[in-house]
């Protein structure tokens, strides 16, 4: 590298770009050429043209097959993808049809909302939804969440809550804000995660045993049932915890094989044992719920007409039939009173915003959970589950979103591709249709142990474990999340857990380590270094500055600032960088800054700071060095003159 002037060199755009050995291989220069002003008439031709560019580019083919996923598997639809996904659509339907009345009953919504949700957005997935194993209906943690925004108002509100969501998801999926799920660590989900499923079990165990209870919060909950446990029903606490019982042996049994672990080397009987062993336990929900329904019946009908009361609870009367197609009611009735939009905004609170986000991180979880290595759309997502979830409001349905449960039961029947999701449409429509006259009989407390017995296993005791010996400071969010979703209304826990994430990534970025070490150069030169490792931005700027201030103080000599892990910068940190170059030589000491990238020179030129000096070269730097100190012993042999 030729000997150049450093002052100069530095303050010449030019002569910097000879001393550069980055690459500039990815900086846009935009060239300006001066000239007459464009016309209106202009600017607008010119917005004309790019809109008609970029409707060009979204209805292209390739992002039309991107944003409408069955135009890449349909045309390759085969035979035996149509036998697994009716296995699949089938078995899933017998799973969804009582869980998802249970999960009905969960949001304080009657049975047939949650069968109202199991068709329609489960139709719509099958076109738009990127993920084949995803069933799209209600989800325990969903339906929790609609239970704490409700706040006992009724179905109008629920269908109201489903239409917004789908709404606040298909708005966040055309903008691009996939990426938000990004922001919550595995920790805090998995402490959400947990404690939803604790405050589910807790709010069930009223149903499985008989008596009235109330409360959003675990402490809530609990001191309802205390108050009310002399009223527990014994006909009612039998059955649950039978059914309970027999739900986890099935479930047992769907997971025993025998002979060979290999199916290949399996005969012909333990393979079709094995496989009628895994059916039993898939469907194991549909089993308890049509036997319970049968005894009910039985029981019932051995009565006579003097019976007064039975000794456990039944659902009731359903409505048969297919719900009516309309828009949700964006005005309500109570009293004899008209109840605005925006006042049942302020109703449901900040859930309006919480429930979409969390419904996203559920289907999400799923996507990546049987992506088998491929890449996850959250945009994707989020524009499928918003379209669902806009569908099923026209239907008076609920929130929903895909279910862990029912998604692995589909990935074991073999689904193939997401029409499966068809079959188990109509397997719903086929059930409001004619079997609802059964539901009448089925006992309650049956549904809350298909719930109890569903998510006590998404208590994830075992996650704990691994991030104690990866990074014990995780599991500080992590059981954050979970106390406050435990004791604070559902919404307020999730936001809290989600703050306190996004607080320890601020203070990461507030807060870089930067180690520091004294080096000699081949010349005899001292210097500090001083390694930065990750960006320059607003929160680090003064922190950075105080500490290189600190060590160059305490040793008289040159300082260089590695910024190889500098890979950007902003306003403020320039505008520190610019006074701290200052400050170094208003007191006569050297400050040098080492491969400093491209885009963040210019950054820092944007300031036009007079003291800037960087390299890119060892060599160079004992040029810098041996310059800084002539030029320092020159300021200070005046002082020893005097002297």
């Amino acid at each position: 590298m030729p000997d150049r002037d450093t002052n100069s060199s530095m303050n010449s755009h030019d002569d910097t770009y000879k001393c550069s050995l980055g690459s500039d291989d990815f900086i846009l220069v935009e060239e300006i050429v001066s000239g007459r002003k464009t016309s209106t008439v202009e600017t607008v031709q010119g917005i004309c043209l790019c809109t008609k560019q970029k409707l060009r580019r979204t209805v292209a083919m390739k992002n039309l097959r991107r944003r409408v996923p069955i135009l890449n598997w349909l045309p390759c639809y085969s035979v035996q993808d149509g036998l697994g996904d009716i296995m699949s659509g089938v078995t899933v339907g017998l799973t969804v049809i009582p869980q998802s009345m249970a999960y009905a009953g969960l949001a304080g919504l009657p049975p047939q909302y949650g069968l109202y949700g199991s068709f329609l957005g489960t139709f719509i997935y099958t076109f738009v939804g990127s993920c084949k194993d995803v069933p799209m209906g209600p989800t325990a943690i969903v339906s929790l969440m609609t239970y704490s925004t409700l706040h006992g108002y009724g179905p109008e509100y629920a269908t109201l809550l489903c239409f917004l969501t789908g709404v606040i998801q298909l708005a966040m999926g055309v903008c691009g804000l996939g990426i938000i799920i990004d922001f919550v660590s595995g920790p805090v989900s998995s402490g959400f995660t947990s404690a939803v499923a604790l405050l589910i079990i807790a709010s069930q165990i009223k149903d499985l045993i008989g008596v009235h209870g109330t409360g959003s919060s675990l402490w809530e909950m609990m001191c309802s049932l205390y108050r009310h446990i002399d009223m527990i029903s014994y006909g009612d606490t039998v059955i649950g915890v039978g059914c309970i019982v027999f739900l986890l042996v099935l479930r047992v049994i769907a997971e025993v094989r025998i002979g060979p672990v290999d199916p290949e080397q399996q005969s012909c009987v333990q393979r079709y044992t094995n496989k009628s062993f895994w059916l039993i336990g898939s469907i194991r929900n549909s089993i308890i719920v049509i036997s319970c329904t049968v005894i009910s019946y039985m029981f019932i009908s051995a009565q006579d007409e003097k019976l007064v009361a039975l000794p456990y609870k039944i659902i009731g009367t359903i409505p048969e039939g297919l719900p009516e197609f309309r828009l949700p009611q964006f005005t309500m009735q109570r009293d004899n009173e008209t109840i605005g939009f925006f006042e049942i905004m302020s109703t449901m609170k900040s859930n309006v915003v919480v429930l979409p986000l969390i419904g996203l991180l559920e289907n999400i979880s799923i996507c990546k959970a049987f992506a088998n290595g491929k890449t996850v759309d959250a945009t994707q997502e989020l524009l499928a589950i918003g379209l669902c979830n806009i569908g099923n409001s026209f239907v008076q349905s609920f929130p929903g979103s895909g279910s862990f449960s029912r998604s692995a039961v589909n990935n074991a029947s073999g689904v193939r591709t997401p029409l499966g999701g068809l079959y188990t449409s109509i397997l719903v429509i086929v059930a409001l249709l004619f079997l609802t006259p059964y539901f009448y009989y089925i006992p309650k407390t049956c549904l809350a142990a298909v719930i109890i017995t569903a998510v006590v296993f998404m208590v994830e005791v075992r996650v704990v474990k691994p991030i104690y010996r990866s990074k014990k400071s995780d599991l500080i969010p992590g059981m954050f999340t979970f106390f406050a979703c435990l004791f604070l209304p559902l919404e307020i826990g999730v936001l809290f857990g989600i703050g306190l994430n996004l607080t320890s990534i601020l203070y990461h970025a507030a807060r870089p380590k930067i180690s520091i070490q004294e080096y000699k150069t081949r010349a005899g030169y001292k210097y500090l270094m001083l390694t930065p490792d990750r960006c320059l931005v607003f929160p680090s700027a003064d922190y950075v500055r105080n500490l290189v201030t600190k060590h160059s103080l305490k040793r008289d000599m040159p300082v260089v600032i590695d910024c190889s892990h500098v890979y950007g910068a902003d306003f403020t940190a320039a505008k520190v960088i610019e006074m701290l170059t200052k400050d170094f030589s208003d007191r006569g000491q050297a400050l040098f800054f080492y491969n400093l990238k491209p885009s963040v020179v210019d950054v820092f030129r944007g300031v036009k700071p007079k003291e800037l000096v960087f390299y890119y070269n060892k060599k160079e730097l004992d040029r810098l060095l041996q310059k800084s100190t002539e030029q320092r012993h020159t300021m200070l042999q005046p002082l020893l003159q005097k002297k």
